[in-house]
């Protein structure tokens, strides 16, 4: 199945298709070629993802029957970011009445996957690189991730690999719902025959990079639709757009534990914040590990407030428990009086149920090898904090008052830009001194903290928040005959 040659009516030149095949060919030499294998399915629980029912699809030696009322959420461990997304499409598709499957593309022995785990080795290293190196940022990061990713051609190439990740799907029913979180695992399921595939992109830049044709587009902003409908920059001449039926805005990915409840987790919010009790700030390492001059500079700044209790700070170091060891050596006192979850996931719920009736205090550091533990902390304790500090990454559009730190990769500008404009969040703070005065700004004026929360509870009511339910009706429905 050919996607690279026309991609949306868009004649590929032959350039791009010949460099295309030969970096499928140069995958097939490298990793083997299993395009005849036939790979049993079978299904393992995810233990820490009990509470909706997911269970993880995996290569197994005799095949097992797919459950009923399935729907399949393909995505690729990357940083945190679609792992979080995942688990709100799971979230969402549990809410209305289906049993979540997890296909991580990545983690087979299969050629595809391989594929997938040496490009993302590729993307990590480039990435610490860049937080390194202001040249390297400048010179090559920042414009891979805003102009590179975004052309066309690159979309060829990307399709054409994807076509590796086929067998994969030869013994998955191919009317199952699929929402797909990473453009490959959507592009795979489409090259491997399946007919209800939902591409949820995940950033407020439009890009080619995350063009599947063949399955419905979901973006969570007005910007990012116009950008996907017109293929706006995707070459340097213009380009036929996106046919209606290929794009849908839907709002922002969020899980439904997270907006069951929000109405009382913003009043509750409000009232923290009018009786003077300590902010209460989460911060998110995240699965990259990035930004950790930013993160020291800003414990330092903030370790007085905690001292004098108009702070409680929240760290979730994530599986990355190296960051916490260098905090622990740069920061006085930091590691002395920090309250620790280091592998204690089951300690960090009771005490994330108790919040609301506690005025908490201190500093509290979590830390998990597991994948999913480490990404769902920051689940269970966004609804009871009153401020995230994260880069505006998939985070931009979670229903919290959002400080944003400085963007790594270009395509994260625009996240940022959107959650100052809807007014959950604010603008991005590039630097340590600026981060620092913000902070400053929002603990001294709290009037400002109650406006976000006053916006996310508008922008709940309104529907903003619903992204994650209205992909997984679209999954559901799919693309008929007719295209609709």
């Amino acid at each position: 199945m050919d996607k690279s040659s026309v991609i949306f009516g868009n004649v590929i030149d032959k350039k791009t298709i010949k460099k295309a095949n030969k970096s499928k060919n140069k995958y097939i030499k490298k990793f083997g070629d299993d395009s005849n294998k036939d790979y049993k399915l079978g299904f393992k629980p995810i233990d820490t993802l009990d509470f909706i029912g997911t269970q993880n699809i995996v290569f197994t030696d005799k095949e097992e029957k797919f459950p009923d009322n399935s729907l399949i959420v393909g995505n690729i461990r990357m940083g945190f970011g679609h792992y979080r997304i995942s688990i709100a499409i799971a979230s969402c598709a549990k809410a209305l009445g289906y049993n979540p499957l997890w296909l991580d593309l990545a983690s087979f022995d299969s050629t595809g996957s391989k594929m997938i785990r040496h490009q993302n080795d590729l993307y990590s290293t480039a990435s610490r690189i860049s937080q390194k190196s202001k040249l390297f940022n400048k010179l090559v990061w920042e414009p891979l991730n805003s102009e590179g990713f975004r052309k066309i051609t690159y979309n060829a190439v990307d399709q054409k690999n994807s076509e590796l990740l086929a067998p994969i799907f030869r013994n998955i029913p191919k009317d199952i719902p699929y929402v797909a979180t990473h453009t490959w695992p959507s592009q795979g399921a489409i090259h491997g025959g399946m007919t209800h595939v939902v591409n949820a992109i995940p950033d407020n830049w439009p890009m080619a990079l995350h063009l599947s044709e063949g399955a419905i587009h979901t973006v969570q902003t007005p910007f990012a639709y116009l950008g996907y409908k017109m293929l706006n920059g995707f070459d340097k001449k213009p380009l036929k757009g996106m046919p209606d039926e290929a794009l849908k805005m839907v709002g922002h990915y969020v899980d439904h534990e997270l907006l069951v409840n929000l109405k009382n987790d913003n009043e509750k919010r409000i009232e923290r914040i009018r009786n003077g009790e300590a902010i209460r700030i989460l911060l998110t390492v995240g699965g990259a590990g990035a930004g950790g001059d930013m993160f020291l500079a800003m414990l330092n700044h903030l370790m007085p407030y905690v001292k004098e209790n108009k702070v409680a700070l929240f760290i979730n170091f994530g599986d990355h428990q190296n960051v916490y060891d260098m905090f622990a050596k740069k920061v006085d006192g930091f590691d002395s009086i920090a309250t620790k979850y280091f592998e204690e996931y089951d300690k960090l719920k009771d005490f994330v149920g108790k919040m609301n009736e506690t005025k908490v205090t201190g500093i509290h550091v979590i830390y998990n090898k597991d994948i999913f533990k480490a990404v769902y902390s920051t689940n269970l304790l966004m609804p009871k904090c009153d401020l995230l500090v994260t880069k505006p990454s998939e985070l931009v559009f979670y229903p919290i008052p959002k400080l944003f730190m400085r963007h790594i990769g270009g395509h994260e500008v625009y996240g940022a830009v959107h959650g100052q404009e809807i007014g959950d969040a604010t603008f991005e703070c590039p630097t340590k001194k600026s981060l620092c005065e913000m902070l400053d700004r929002l603990i001294s004026d709290k009037d400002i903290l109650v406006q976000m929360v006053n916006m996310v509870d508008k922008l709940n009511n309104d529907g903003y928040y619903n992204g994650g339910y209205e992909a997984v009706k679209l999954a559901i429905k799919g693309i008929d005959k007719n295209g609709n």
